[in-house]
């Protein structure tokens, strides 16, 4: 038997770190991408800055949608 709250406060949990990584990289790769952060091959490369942008912004969904879920009443 499954407790559902507990299942909830996991897939909350997951979400948010989930998304805090999935940002945390998708922001990397955009400042790789504009040529900010050197020392890689996707430094300068418009490819890397536009992967890092939909990175950054579907991480950053995760996590609100994680942290605005439903809360359980009671």
């Amino acid at each position: 038997m499954a407790v559902v709250g507990h299942d909830r406060t996991m897939t909350r949990w997951a979400g948010i770190v989930v998304g805090v990584l999935l940002a945390l990289i998708g922001a990397l790769w955009t400042l790789q991408g504009a040529g900010v952060v050197g020392g890689s091959f996707m430094t300068g490369s418009r490819v890397w800055l536009i992967i890092g942008v939909v990175a950054l912004i579907v991480g950053i969904g995760l996590l609100v949608r994680a942290l605005r879920g439903r809360r359980p009443v009671g």
